[in-house]
């Protein structure tokens, strides 16, 4: 038995008002939902009916506010990025394991995409960012610039090219070479060997840069590797790393998103970690 006039103190409404909303309430549902005596208010088997869905209503809403709570700092989320080959195989793996071992509720779906596909995707909504190297032309995004990306030329030792103090990218032209299957890089070198007028002779495709450099340390060809992936290869294998003096070998990194602010919290920390890790 509930007295109708403690239920109204609790809503902030003078008894009659609210004993008007519960009979607009009944008659919105077709149904009775209160035995009304002097004693107070019983609920009917509808009345009993309607409180278990409230209830469950109630508790989704406070699981929806627990969620936006977790999202608001970050910690919860889901995560759409879009990256050049480079990215995806030597600079997010570190950045994203941090970030998800400290935030178990965020997922990410990252993809590989070249610089045009990565602006239509941020344009379109598909991405939340992105992450590419190199000019971008797209005055409606916001970018940072988070480090370079210098390619050189990797050679196998006693190679013709190997003693080189520093090269043009066309005299590499005439020696076979090792390509990254399916990347933007290597999309990105046809480019340029078409804007010069030249062909690259591809000996043979291979799916990581890993596999390049042995490629490249057994004497089938050489290859165009970012200088910190030949660093890095180079302490556990023997091949040549030459500068590549042309300008277009060196580019920038940067992460590419329509405004910092519209984005979500679990993408800004994303981004700042992205950007203190290029500091160290």
């Amino acid at each position: 038995m509930e007295n109708l006039t403690r239920g109204a103190n609790k809503a902030a409404l003078s008894p009659a008002a609210a004993s008007a909303r519960l009979k607009a309430l009944e008659n919105q549902l077709g149904s009775r939902l209160f035995y009304r005596s002097s004693k107070g208010l019983t609920l009917t088997s509808a009345g009993e009916t309607l409180m278990r869905h409230a209830r469950i209503i109630l508790q989704q809403v406070d699981y929806i506010k627990s969620e936006f709570t977790d999202q608001s700092g970050g910690q919860a989320g889901h995560l759409r990025i879009y990256a050049n080959t480079t990215a995806v195989i030597s600079v997010l793996p570190t950045v994203l394991a941090e970030f998800m071992s400290s935030r178990p509720h965020v997922t990410v779906d990252l993809q590989e995409k070249s610089t045009r596909e990565a602006v239509r995707g941020i344009l379109d909504s598909a991405a939340d960012f992105a992450i590419v190297a190199g000019p971008v032309e797209a005055d409606e995004l916001q970018s940072i610039c988070f480090s370079t990306d210098r390619l050189v030329l990797v050679t196998p030792l006693g190679h013709p090219l190997a003693n080189s103090q520093s090269l043009e990218f066309v005299e590499t032209l005439e020696f076979p070479h090792i390509g990254l299957k399916d990347s933007t890089l290597h999309a990105f070198l046809n480019q340029i060997v078409a804007r010069l007028e030249k062909s690259m002779r591809i000996r043979v495709l291979m799916s990581g840069f890993e596999a390049m450099c042995k490629m490249v340390e057994a004497g089938v060809g050489i290859g165009i590797v970012p200088e910190s992936t030949a660093r890095g290869y180079q302490k556990t294998m023997q091949f040549a790393i030459i500068p590549l003096r042309d300008e277009f070998m060196q580019r920038e990194r940067r992460v590419l998103f329509r405004e910092m602010e519209a984005l979500p919290a679990a993408a800004r920390a994303f981004i700042e970690l992205l950007l203190g890790h290029s500091m160290q």
